[in-house]
């Protein structure tokens, strides 16, 4: 570009005035800011947040204490003890996750054979101690019933495309 042609370019305000176009354009659109706490926006079958333990639909948990889940964890944010019952089933004592370092990867998920934990919908969990972020297996369970019917519906499409 020539001397001439930038000094006409920077007295005319080109630059100035195809960004004032660019915002005349956009403003008579539909707005796509979301209300949030009002309004959610859409979230993938797929998507992975707060961790839970499901029941079977007895109320007996399902969790066998394999420790898969545990062995798998690229962070080791996993600490499962268990035991065997009179009837030779398996069932945990303690199950914690600590989830200031668990990095949200599913591998635990994939590789529980009895889909006893799982990554569900809710990703509105902020605490305002780190102490909260410890979860403890009353708390994973808790996670399961409040968010069983979701979880559900999740994980029989999952299947589907498996």
């Amino acid at each position: 570009m020539s001397f001439i042609e930038r000094t006409i370019r920077t007295v005319l305000l080109v630059e100035l005035m195809q960004g004032m176009w660019l915002t005349f354009r956009y403003m008579f659109r539909p707005k796509v800011t979301l209300n949030y706490p009002y309004e959610k926006g859409y979230l993938s079958p797929r998507f992975r947040a707060e961790h839970a333990l499901r029941r079977y639909e007895g109320g007996e948990e399902r969790c066998i204490s394999c420790k898969l889940c545990e062995a798998i964890c690229p962070a080791q944010a996993i600490t499962i003890e268990g035991m065997a019952r009179e009837d030779g089933s398996r069932r945990t004592l303690r199950y914690d996750i600590d989830m200031t370092k668990c990095i949200y990867c599913g591998y635990c998920e994939e590789a529980c054979p009895v889909d006893a934990i799982v990554e569900g919908p809710n990703f509105e969990f902020a605490t305002e101690s780190r102490e909260e972020l410890m979860y403890d297996k009353m708390k994973l369970l808790d996670n399961g019933s409040r968010w069983e019917v979701e979880l559900a519906l999740r994980l029989n499409q999952d299947k589907k495309y498996r």
